[in-house]
């Protein structure tokens, strides 16, 4: 992962090409308890295939009893079931970090929240019978590219006993409606509580294998690193994160809040991948001090975010900072400050907010 020269280098005509193809979600949407298909965030890595459904198969072999070759009718045709799941890229806010990593230039919007339908991981598996020896399923896409001077499908994997393996699925619907190409059609990977590339797209094969799985996007991409020469360690679950419904109306080029000084109501959603979030506080100076959200539950999914409420006087007109920030059910606290890492993953430090308060 390449890392711009100077903190205040500028955004170079590749990531300017890679913002191009790939979109954030609009924090006003944090409004709604799903996002609508359109709006929620887009991850291209390399190219959106040419599926014909005609020929398509999903190809499940490797260590398994008897092996499966199912087509989109045949996945279509079993009961589905429906995960309501908040997913986030594991670049986002990569943009804010010094130096600011050169990739995808998210700066903290790359979330959505959507209803997937489709059929359970572990149906699929039972059916097939998984032998003794396996210890991962890898799960392949049609999408080839080049990555570390490696020509390659998109694959990863998963540890066959990862707990949110059980509520996994293999999506053919999005929010009630087929998969869109760019979402991943005809198939997808979605797996709760984990960052954005889990979820591979337009899927063709899973192959259970007796060993940790070795590719690209394990070994070399998708890992905290320090430096360049370091091992790293995997990127998994998200972290927690807060995110606010920007206040007011904004500045046309700066997106800078202008509101008038009467009392109101700040909102927006939190989410984790290492459980439910069960404090969201507020700060209207940057951090020096917090109060307390009012959190709810109108998603009614255990891996979606939770809504958040606080009302703000200003009592005062002039410049402020406002603040959110998360804690969940293990305890993780959303730092104020970013952890840097050679390719700017999970930068969960807390979202600013710059607001006008002028008077009428």
């Amino acid at each position: 992962m390449e890392q711009a020269t100077e903190p205040a280098a500028g955004i170079s005509l590749d990531e300017l090409q890679l913002a191009a193809r790939n979109h954030a979600m609009p924090l006003e949407v944090l409004r709604q308890p799903l996002t609508p298909t359109g709006l929620h965030y887009l991850l291209i890595h390399y190219d959106i295939p040419a599926v014909d459904t005609a020929t398509w198969r999903l190809e499940l072999g490797g260590l398994v009893e008897r092996p499966l070759s199912l087509s989109l009718e045949d996945l279509r045709a079993r009961p589905a079931v429906d995960l309501t799941v908040t997913m986030e890229c594991a670049g986002n806010g990569r943009a804010r970090l010094e130096p600011r990593p050169i990739a995808m230039p998210w700066l903290g919007e790359a979330v959505g929240t959507a209803r997937w339908s489709g059929v359970r991981v572990r149906e699929l598996l039972d059916e097939a019978g998984v032998l003794p020896d396996a210890v991962e399923a890898v799960f392949s896409g049609i999408d080839r590219g080049v990555e570390g001077d490696v020509a390659q499908q998109y694959e990863r994997s998963q540890r066959l006993d990862e707990p949110a393996l059980d509520d996994a699925v293999l999506a053919h619907s999005m929010n009630d409606a087929p998969l869109l190409p760019q979402h991943g059609f005809p198939l997808r990977l979605v797996v709760p509580g984990w960052y954005g590339m889990t979820n591979v797209k337009w899927l063709e094969r899973i192959t259970l294998v007796d060993r940790p799985f070795d590719g690209y996007q394990h070994s070399t991409g998708y890992r905290f690193k320090r430096h360049e020469d370091d091992p790293g360690v995997p990127v998994t679950r998200m972290l927690p994160r807060a995110l606010l419904v920007p206040p007011g109306i904004p500045d046309f080029y700066s997106r800078e809040r202008i509101l008038g000084p009467e009392p109101c109501l700040l909102e927006g959603r939190a989410w984790s991948g290492y459980g439910e979030i069960v404090r969201v506080e507020v700060s209207a100076n940057e951090g020096t001090t917090w109060f307390d959200a009012d959190l709810e539950d109108d998603v009614g999914s255990r891996w979606a975010w939770r809504r958040w409420t606080a009302e703000w006087d200003p009592l005062a007109c002039g410049r402020f900072v406002l603040c959110s920030r998360a804690t969940d059910a293990a305890g993780n606290v959303q730092p104020v400050e970013s952890v840097w890492n050679v390719g700017g993953y999970a930068n969960n430090a807390v979202q600013r907010v710059a607001v006008t308060v002028a008077a009428g």
